[in-house]
């Protein structure tokens, strides 16, 4: 063979590796990306599982908050909160106009389950002031506020424990919400405010424990779907202690105020009555649940709910 003929073959195999080696290369982003656009597309920081809710459950007793003991521990003092569901898959959280209550949405929140088929979603913003939590919408496992504080108002307990906190923004309202009470010649306290996802775990299981599961469904919350663990919720009582998160707290003087001024302060009571098959709760009176001004007085002038201003009302709520 001759030396410009050996020199040829030796450049024809190089191109032909360099040229496969590049054909490898491409093809794998592209693979990839076919193997993705297959997959179901969650909305952000979604999870998803098989649901298996039952639909609408039922109210709070009002024992929990009674029947906790004064200590620091954190298990042991939390208060009642409500029963929640298992987890699946979220929608597209893209669109916040539909999903979220048209211009309502401003918040950017987007995607919230109406308990479709028994689906119940992770929520995409849940350091969101008005985010909704319920048996439908549940918190990331591993969310915790980094703005807990320490509110100065009064509580129906002493300790500086976890129950007495709240998210600044929050807490701040809250002191203003007393204040502003306390010139009407009205005293509240607070009874029990945040709550870590950790302990409202153990606290379920202990009433598993103690009532079955089915029956601590009835008062108790599964972690990820109780309010107190945004730092936005707050169960309140008069300065007394006297039916604290119990019904007869909605014949006295401090919930006739909170019905009427909870909302200049940026609060709604969550379970508003007549709104159980909306909410899943009966009505609470004691739970208040911050969400800011603007959305608080726009739910107070309708009469409705957090789920209705999201337009989220339970498919399985009577005319929904």
């Amino acid at each position: 063979m001759g030396k410009g003929k050996f020199l040829f073959m030796i450049g024809l195999a190089a191109v032909l590796v360099v040229g496969g080696y590049f054909a490898v290369e491409r093809s794998g982003p592209h693979e990839q990306e076919t193997k993705l656009a297959e997959q179901p597309q969650l909305a952000d920081g979604a999870e998803s599982s098989a649901g298996e809710s039952e639909g609408q459950v039922g109210g709070e007793t009002g024992n929990e908050t009674q029947e906790e003991p004064q200590t620091g521990s954190e298990q042991d003092n939390a208060s009642g909160d409500h029963a929640g569901d298992e987890e699946t898959g979220q929608e597209d959280a893209g669109d916040a106009g539909e999903q979220a209550g048209g211009d309502q949405a401003s918040d950017g929140q987007a995607g919230y389950s109406k308990g479709e088929e028994g689906a119940v979603v992770v929520i995409a913003q849940p350091e969101s002031i008005a985010a909704l939590v319920n048996p439908f919408n549940k918190l990331p496992e591993d969310y915790n506020p980094d703005d807990l504080v320490y509110p100065d108002v009064r509580f129906t307990f002493s300790e500086k424990i976890e129950k007495r906190m709240m998210r600044k923004e929050a807490a701040e309202a809250l002191e203003q919400m007393f204040a502003g009470a306390e010139e009407d010649g009205i005293y509240l306290a607070g009874v029990s405010a945040y709550r870590s996802h950790e302990t409202q775990k153990a606290l379920f299981n202990r009433y598993v424990e103690r009532d079955g599961y089915d029956k601590a469904r009835t008062y108790s919350a599964l972690p990820g779907t109780s309010e107190h663990e945004t730092g936005l919720a707050v169960d309140v009582s008069g300065s007394d202690g006297k039916c604290a998160a119990e019904d007869c707290f909605g014949e006295t003087k401090e919930a006739d105020w909170l019905k009427k001024y909870a909302a200049e302060y940026g609060f709604i009571i969550r379970y508003p009555e007549g709104k159980q098959d909306i909410t899943g709760y009966q009505y609470e009176p004691w739970h208040l649940r911050y969400v800011g001004t603007d959305i608080a007085q726009d739910i107070a002038a309708s009469g409705g709910t957090l789920e209705e201003y999201y337009n989220a009302v339970p498919v399985t709520a009577p005319n929904s």
